[in-house]
């Protein structure tokens, strides 16, 4: 009975899993597949499931790896992805198994193993950066810094005591973000922790995919508020991380 048990509970999250991989999963914007085309100053391809954003003229020295949120398919954070890599910094947005970093959390490893020669900050949206707090907390010698796009690290994956930088970044419509468990959970983030809020802006244009279920209404354009979290990871990866580097 209790082998039995275990089939049915199986059963019933694997429907679940598809159900909500057809109901919310989301579809990238025009926007988003204009900005995966290589530029005069960045080079993008996609290989092992994997989107590169290249720079062609000039390196930062770090390397930015993105996890996407729940059901949000990777190609949907081309813009940010695009614009970091204009300035400098080569970025990696991995594609996850049914568009969900849980059964991906250790995607950045190959990553890491096959580019010895680049250092590496790891960060996500939502469900992405839970998962990327969990592998730097397993990672952490491997890791920089660590960047949340409206997420937050969980028990499994602190960085109380980690030894380099990280930034949240939220947005003051966000209505997905749980606020409760936010603030809960900052216990968890580094003492060296950056906080920027982004006004008006909402939980989906952290990537460019469309409106989200249950989300706030945003005042301010999606172009906007990539600019904006662009602008502060700019920032963050020039100050606190560079001069933190290892």
């Amino acid at each position: 009975m209790k082998k039995l048990a275990i089939i049915g509970s199986a059963v019933v999250l694997f429907c679940l899993l598809i159900w909500g991989y057809f109901y919310f999963n989301s579809e990238p914007s025009n926007v988003a597949e204009d900005a995966a085309n290589s530029t005069k100053t960045v080079d993008v391809l996609e290989e092992n499931d994997i989107l590169v954003f290249t720079p062609r003229k000039s390196d930062a020295g770090l390397s930015v790896i993105l996890y996407p949120g729940a059901f949000v398919d990777a190609l949907s954070y081309a813009p940010l992805a695009n614009n970091l890599a204009s300035s400098g910094f080569k970025t990696y947005v991995v594609e996850m198994p049914l568009n969900l970093a849980v059964f991906g959390k250790n995607r950045a490893a190959d990553i890491i193993d096959e580019a010895p020669d680049e250092k590496f900050v790891i960060g996500g949206h939502s469900l992405g950066g839970v998962m990327a707090s969990r592998f730097a907390h397993e990672n952490n010698n491997e890791i920089e810094g660590v960047f949340f796009l409206a997420s937050y690290p969980d028990k499994k994956g602190s960085l109380k005591n980690a030894s380099f930088p990280a930034i949240s970044i939220t947005a003051t419509k966000d209505n997905v973000l749980n606020k409760e468990s936010y603030n809960k959970n900052k216990k968890y983030l580094p003492k060296d922790t950056t906080f920027v809020s982004i006004e008006g802006g909402n939980h989906g244009q952290f990537g460019s995919y469309g409106e989200q279920h249950g989300d706030g209404k945003a005042t301010i354009s999606g172009t906007d508020q990539t600019d904006q979290v662009t602008n502060a990871l700019i920032a963050w990866l020039n100050t606190s991380v560079k001069t933190q580097e290892r």
